[in-house]
Order: structure tokens, then C-alpha cells, then sequence
């Protein structure tokens, strides 16, 4: 069968023209930025994959060029170069410069896709200084260049050629879009997903400029993805996996149960990740909650008098991955964020229904583990709300009750307040001593929180440290967290520059990450950063502190240089900082070893202090490195701290 077949100049249609692109990029590109420069790589090289998922294409390749362009070649039919209908040019240049001009629109060109083909494309070449287009298809090599958007001269036929496939290279206008380089990082995180969520094909990577290649094939598809997502953790029994055809649409899922206590959830239609979830997420949790307690109840695993195991119980530590592929998708907004398509919830609801209750019926000793698990996750979870209400019952969690050691502010309003998380009592008594009692509370915390990587709901309750966080922020936790009650627009983690010091702020942040999460997405967690070092001058003057050691060595050449200018005695037998005209240089290990003006002064004046905000760019990869840090299994963890053991310099025990 000819790959061209179904796939001509009839198969696109054109909807409007491409005039108020380089206008108002945002609109259609989400940013000018280095998140809106990478998603021009991206809405190319989904043709690529829209190619491979109609059956067409095995590979796709990324080359990031050393003159800052991209280079996005696919082996598959090649877009059309005959005379369109409508417009009187190639097709080529119709889909290059016509906005909504596209092979997904009548149902000629693809069945199924991740976005509508050429309005991407034409975008990425409006937003482009310079864009070459070539195309290998019935037996012949074409080209056609363009600038601004613009043609730059009719297509060409540059040959023969015995291969079939779209080549598209473009450097983006820099007076439009961000002048920043291209992440061979974010390039390789982006092709290794396609080729998870489309099985069997290929996809490379290649930076020109360091000359580094990559590539990606798993045979196993969303098999290999639930794997790579689990890896590090221990897991309950193999991979369940289901792959079939409804009507006009597909369903795969693929699922595994591991011994944590989270659960990590990926949903996608027509390989686009759907965050919020959607229809297909709907139909999946309805049909595992179902068949499990079917199960559990036929097999007496659940007692008569017991009630049904609830949703959150039977998905206590499940991964799961959700891949949709319908001709018609319909998301909820233009991220599609979230999939609208009410049928595809009976689909997914029927096909994982169906194959799952198989499997636990052919597979009795790995279905009493789930059952096991999802029992013992109902029983915390009975546990933990009794002592949710034992707490709330005591007035623990009520607002009006905070922690006794909190040093609130005198300011009510949550824009204009912060609250400091400071590690130990000596810290914290020169931070309430140090602080703008207006808009800065202070809250010590004694010795290391509670891993809550390793904790159920029930676990936290009990525990002091973490009851102090959750009265203190106002916002309640699991089912009764409510970002409307944040009583502090920043929350700063403040704690030694040791080891100490980051053992606690990792144990922080998971507890952030896996029960606060909303804070982190509102920009509303940060930490601080002490000073490193304090270089003390002789008499009344003022000191000057460092707050990392790549910074010592040049604020002291930069001093020395100085005086040499004005013509100061130095002596070159003297240490650096002597030469630089300093008495002392102290190496501060602890918040606790500065007064009260000295911690305000350094790491708390809004004026001098410097914080870094934290922010969660790549959440699959933040759970990852979380479970490795704070998760039961050491190995991993041990080849996680031994890989990177070459990057510490001086290490502070």
C-alpha cells in the first residue's frame, strides 16, 4: 500500500489566514519565552508523531543546529506539494502560511492526532526569521524557503529521491521570541514521552553545539513508561496492561501497584497530557473501584459487614497511565488540560473493567496483595480521620488556636505577610528578636520533621512538628484543603547552610510537595539563604558577607584590585582577605551563631536578603528524585548520591 494514500491536496482545509501571529504571539504559542521558544519544537515535531501514530512514520528527529536553529525531520508521507484548490499555491505553502490550514479537519489526512496539523507549523514559521521546508514524497525532493513568515519564492523539485518524509529547519525571530538557547534537556525529556506513548516508534536527539545524541525506542510503549515511573520503588506485582480498539477509538492503560502511599496518575489523549484528567481518568478510577470490591466481596477478602473500600483506598500507590487516541477530541480550555469527550469515559470504564477483572481472576495471589493493600489503606485511612477529628474535636487544627511557639505577625492581611520556618530554638529566638513583627511571624522547628515520604494522614496527625505547619498556614490538609485560607502570602524555609540544615529542607519540601502542593504551584514557598562567610573589617566599618564559596574568591580579587587602583600597600604574602583589606573571615555553619540584627540584616531585610523561589518545572521528575531521597528503598538513593558525589567540593559534616 502506497504511503500516500487518503493524503493529497484535497485532504486540507483552510480555514482563515495567518496575519495576527507575529502580532500577538502569546495568543497562540502561550509566550515569547524560553517555554514558548520550546513549544515551537514541539508543535512541529507533533506532525512527526501524528505521522507515526496514523501508522506512517517510524522516527522522528530533533538536531539543534550551532547557528541557534532546529532541525525536525520525519520518514513519513510527506506533506502534499500540489496546487491547492482554494488558495492557487502548493499545498506546502498553504499549510506554512495559512493559519487552521490543516490535514485533521475533514478527516482526509488523519483519524487521530495531537493537534490540528498546520495550524502549529504555520505559527512556528510566522514566529520564524528564517524557514526551510523540505519534503521527500512521490518519488521526488522539494523545498521552499520562507522569512518572516513570508515565501520566499515558489517550491522547488530539487530531485529525486527514493525516500518519503518532511524536513523542517527554522530559527526563530529573535526580535519576537526570547534570544535564549535551545535545552537539549527539555528536547530529550520531550521525545523520550513520544516514544512511550507511541509504540514502536524511534525518536533522536542530537545538539550539534555540544555534540551530544541521544535516542528512544520502547517496544513496550505505556508499559515502559509505568515502569520508568516506579523506578526505585518497591513494587507490589508486574505491570496490568490492556490495548484495545472501541468503535472509532483506541484505549491503553497500563498499571502497577508499589509499596507507597501515593498515588501517581498520567492521562493523555492523542499523546496529549491531559493534567487535570478528564473523561478517560473518570471512567478508569469508576471501573478499578468497582472491580476491586467485586472482587474483594466474591472472594471473601471483604468481610459482609465491612463497608466497600473507597477510591482512595484502592488507589494507594497505584501508577497508572491513560492513553486515549479519538478522532474528535474536545479538551477543556486551549491547554487541554483536561478531555471533555463524554463517550470516552464508558470506553475507558468498559475496556479497563472488562480486562482488569480477568486478570485478578487468572492472577488470585497478586490480586489478594492489591485487595491486602487497599484494606490496610482503608484502615488508615479510618484511623487517620479519627484523629483528624479527635484534633479537630481539641480545637488543634482550628485557626483560632495556633501553635504556641508561632511569633505571628501584627498584619492580617496574607498579601502583606510572611511567615518564617526556622530550624531550632536558637535560630528562632534571634529571628523573633531580629524580625519586622508587622508583616514577618517566625516558627521554630525542633529537630528534623517527620518524613512523610514514609507516612500515612494518621502518622502526621500525631505528629507536633507537622500539626504546627498545618494550624499555621490556615489552609487544612488532604480532603479539607482549602487554598483560600493561606494566612501568609510567602512561606520561607529557613535552616543552617550544613548538611543538617538540608536534610530538613528536603524533609520540607516533600512534605510540600506531597500535601501542599498548591502552595509550591502559587509561587508561594521560598527559601532563604544565610550567609556563607563574613569578612570583618577593622574599626566601625561595615562587614561584608558572601553568601557562596564561588563567590568569595571574586568579591576579594575584585577588593584587592581596588586598593591596588587607590594605591594601598599590599602585601602579596598576606591571605586573601588580609590583602583585601579585612581582619577576619568567619565561616558562619549555623543561623544560631548570628544576633538578631546580624540574621534580620542577612537573610530576612526584604531589602538585601536573597531568597529562591520554589517552583515545580518538571513534576514527574521532582516525584522521582523525592521517592529516591525519602523513599524506603536505599539502593537507589545510594547510586543517586554516589553519581553526583563528583560535584560536591567541599563537603561541610
Amino acid at each position: 500500500m502506497s504511503k500516500q494514500k487518503g493524503y493529497d491536496s484535497s485532504s486540507i482545509q483552510v480555514l482563515e489566514g495567518l496575519e495576527p501571529v507575529r502580532k500577538r504571539p502569546g495568543m497562540y504559542i502561550g509566550s515569547t519565552g524560553i517555554d514558548g521558544l520550546h513549544h515551537m519544537i514541539k508543535e512541529v515535531a507533533d506532525n512527526g508523531i501524528d505521522e507515526a501514530i496514523a501508522g506512517h512514520a517510524t522516527e522522528v528527529r530533533v538536531t539543534i543546529l550551532e547557528d541557534g536553529g532546529i532541525r525536525v525531520e520525519d520518514d513519513g508521507r510527506g506533506i502534499p506539494v500540489t496546487k491547492h484548490a482554494k488558495t492557487g499555491v502548493s499545498t506546502l505553502e498553504t499549510v506554512l502560511t495559512v493559519l487552521h490550514a490543516g490535514g485533521k479537519f475533514d478527516g482526509g489526512g488523519y483519524k487521530v492526532s495531537s493537534g490540528l496539523h498546520g495550524v502549529g507549523v504555520s505559527v512556528v514559521n510566522a514566529l520564524s526569521s528564517k524557514l526551510i521546508a523540505e519534503v521527500h514524497r512521490d518519488g521526488h525532493s522539494y523545498v521552499q524557503e520562507f522569512a518572516a513568515g513570508a515565501p520566499q519564492g515558489s517550491i522547488k523539485k530539487t530531485g529525486t529521491s527514493d525516500k518519503t518524509g518532511t524536513i523542517i529547519t527554522f530559527w526563530p525571530d529573535t526580535s519576537i521570541m526570547a534570544d535564549v538557547p535551545f535545552e537539549y534537556e527539555w528536547v530529550m525529556d520531550y521525545l523520550r514521552h513520544q516514544a512511550y506513548l507511541t509504540k514502536g516508534i524511534k525518536t533522536f536527539v542530537e545538539d550539534k553545539r555540544i555534540n551530544k545524541t541521544y535516542s528512544f525506542y520502547f517496544e513496550g510503549g505505556i508499559q515502559s513508561y509505568v515502569k520508568h515511573l516506579n523506578a526505585g520503588k518497591e513494587s507490589v506485582e508486574e505491570v496490568f496492561y490492556v490495548d484495545k480498539a472501541v468503535e472509532d477509538c483506541h484505549v491503553e492503560v497500563a498499571l502497577q501497584y508499589t509499596e507507597t502511599y501515593v498515588e501517581t496518575v498520567k492521562a493523555f489523549a492523542n499523546n496529549v497530557f491531559n493534567p487535570d484528567g478528564g473523561t478517560h481518568l473518570t471512567g478508569f478510577r469508576t471501573a478499578l473501584t468497582r472491580v476491586i470490591n467485586d472482587y474483594a466481596r466474591k472472594n471473601s477478602l471483604l468481610k459482609e459487614k465491612e463497608d466497600n473500600l473507597s477510591g482512595e483506598d484502592v488507589r494507594e500507590g497505584i501508577t497508572t497511565v491513560i492513553l486515549v487516541k479519538l478522532p474528535d477530541p474536545q479538551f477543556e480550555g486551549q491547554t487541554k488540560n483536561k478531555l471533555g469527550n463524554p463517550e470516552m469515559r464508558g470506553y475507558v470504564e468498559s475496556v479497563f473493567a472488562e480486562w482488569f477483572s480477568y486478570y485478578l481472576e487468572e492472577h488470585p495471589a497478586a490480586a489478594k496483595k492489591i485487595v491486602g493493600k487497599a484494606l490496610l489503606a482503608a484502615r488508615a485511612r479510618k484511623a487517620a480521620r479519627a484523629a483528624r477529628e479527635n484534633i479537630i474535636r481539641k480545637g488543634v487544627l482550628d485557626g483560632a488556636s495556633m501553635p504556641g511557639k508561632l511569633a505571628d505577625c501584627s498584619n492580617k492581611d496574607p498579601k502583606d505577610s510572611e511567615i518564617y520556618l526556622v530550624e531550632g530554638d536558637s535560630a528562632g529566638g534571634s529571628a523573633k528578636s531580629g524580625r519586622d513583627s508587622k508583616s514577618q511571624a517566625i516558627l521554630p522547628l525542633r529537630g528534623k520533621v517527620l518524613n512523610v515520604e514514609r507516612a500515612r494522614l494518621d502518622k502526621m496527625l500525631a505528629n507536633n512538628e507537622i500539626v504546627s505547619l498545618i494550624k499555621a498556614f490556615g489552609v487544612g490538609i488532604e480532603d479539607s484543603f482549602d487554598m483560600s485560607g493561606l494566612r501568609y502570602n510567602r512561606i520561607i524555609i529557613m535552616t543552617d547552610a550544613d548538611v543538617d540544615g538540608s536534610h530538613i529542607s528536603t524533609l520540607l519540601l516533600t512534605f510540600f510537595f506531597r500535601f501542599m502542593r498548591p502552595i509550591i504551584e502559587g509561587g508561594h514557598l521560598y527559601l532563604a539563604k544565610p550567609p556563607l562567610f563574613e569578612l570583618v573589617k577593622s574599626g566601625k566599618a561595615e562587614n561584608t558577607f558572601i553568601y557562596n564559596e564561588e563567590n568569595l574568591d571574586k568579591v576579594l580579587a575584585e577588593k584587592i584590585a581596588k586598593r591596588k587602583a587607590e594605591g594601598s600597600k599590599i602585601n602579596p604574602e598576606d591571605e586573601m582577605f588580609r590583602q583585601a583589606g579585612f581582619s577576619e573571615i568567619k565561616r558562619y555553619k549555623g543561623l544560631g551563631e548570628m544576633n538578631a540584627e546580624q540574621l534580620f540584616e542577612t537573610t530576612m531585610d526584604p531589602e538585601k536578603r536573597v531568597l529562591v523561589q520554589v517552583k515545580i518545572e518538571d513534576a514527574e521528575k521532582a516525584d522521582s528524585i523525592f521517592n529516591k531521597l525519602m523513599g524506603s528503598e536505599v539502593e537507589p538513593r545510594k547510586n543517586f548520591i554516589t553519581s553526583r558525589a563528583k560535584f560536591v567540593k567541599d563537603l561541610d559534616i
